[in-house]
């Protein structure tokens, strides 16, 4: 039996190390890629050398594919995705899937009419700290979950001019590292009704309005959930932070609290842990390769069931939060 054929388009450094995580597992094959950079088809070609090269999307389409990884900038997401969908082909997508929830909902409608496969690069689900974390909120070994606190802090920021341009990226640090703190503040309490949003954006210090062009480079913003329980975010682009990155979260419970912490500012290190008063017990520890967890994840479900995931309906979830984050600020 002849494996799935999947084309990657966009194979920069995210892209590429998705199609490497992917090629990899071996239960796809890597048929097709494109990318306007020749430098980027040729480092891809020494993962997939019989990959077919093709100059466009359009032509991508007709290689008779039944997946398509999509790593591109954020503008081109959605359709880029609705128009594999429409020709039948199952879609891996970077974060976002759309610049708003409209965007989001189209594709995921087109993914529901094809009956096909839709996954999102929400790879932080997929790190050993938060799946420990998941693993105990949901045996009930925090209790009743009634506060959390989730910070993405970047010492940098994106080196693409792209993320700077609304239009394009949809928004700038919410919309680049937020998304992933709402993920998973909504996923490890198991999607709770958000019945109030609030939120404070700035750019360079000063304070933006809602439906400013300008992207923000830090924000903060409340979550008013269903039941009472509140979840605080806060995430930034070059901060002065002390160190590279600061990731980290806090779930409290009534019997105890959790949380996850990178490790000496890395961006790919995380330990977990469980409080119950002055005491903490560690949950997980690295190493972990988790990066391409996620892509791995929907490239194996490809393999066996290509038909749509209901839980797809719930990236449009976040994509409504992030919506309210922006139109509060």
């Amino acid at each position: 039996m002849s494996l799935p054929r999947v084309g990657f388009l966009g194979t920069g450094w995210i892209g590429r190390h998705r199609m490497e995580a992917i090629v990899a597992e071996g239960v796809v094959s890597a048929a097709a890629l494109c990318d306007p950079s020749p430098d980027c088809v040729e480092t891809a070609l020494e993962v997939a050398p019989s990959a077919q090269v093709t100059g466009s999307l359009d032509e991508m389409l007709d290689c008779e594919l039944d997946g398509l990884v999509i790593a591109t900038p954020s503008a081109l997401h959605a359709s880029q995705a609705i128009a594999a969908l429409e020709r039948g082909i199952a879609v891996f997508c970077q974060k976002p899937l759309g610049r708003n929830e409209a965007e989001a909902r189209a594709v995921i409608e087109a993914a529901q009419k094809a009956d096909r496969l839709l996954g999102v690069d929400l790879s932080y689900r997929h790190t050993a700290a938060t799946r420990a974390i998941a693993e105990l909120i949901g045996k009930g070994g925090l209790g009743e979950v009634f506060a959390a606190d989730l910070t993405f802090h970047n010492a940098y920021g994106p080196d693409k001019p792209w993320f700077y341009r609304r239009e394009e990226a949809g928004g700038g640090c919410v919309m680049d590292l937020g998304v992933h703190l709402v993920d998973l503040a909504l996923w490890l309490l198991d999607f709770p009704a958000v019945e109030g949003v609030s939120s404070r954006l700035y750019s360079q210090g000063d304070r933006l309005d809602a439906g400013t062009t300008k992207v923000e480079d830090y924000a903060i913003a409340q979550l008013d959930l269903a039941g009472g329980a509140i979840v605080r975010l806060a995430c930034s682009w070059n901060l002065n932070a002390g160190r590279e990155a600061a990731i980290e979260a806090s779930f409290y419970g009534s019997q105890a609290a959790a949380g996850f912490r990178n490790v000496g500012g890395s961006f790919y290190d995380f330990e977990a842990f469980v409080n119950r008063g002055t005491e903490q017990e560690p949950l997980s520890a690295p190493p972990d390769e988790w990066g391409g967890r996620a892509a791995c994840g929907w490239a194996r479900r490809l393999a066996k069931d290509r038909g749509f995931d209901p839980e797809a309906h719930r990236l449009a979830e976040v994509s409504a939060v992030l919506d309210k984050i922006y139109s509060c600020a």
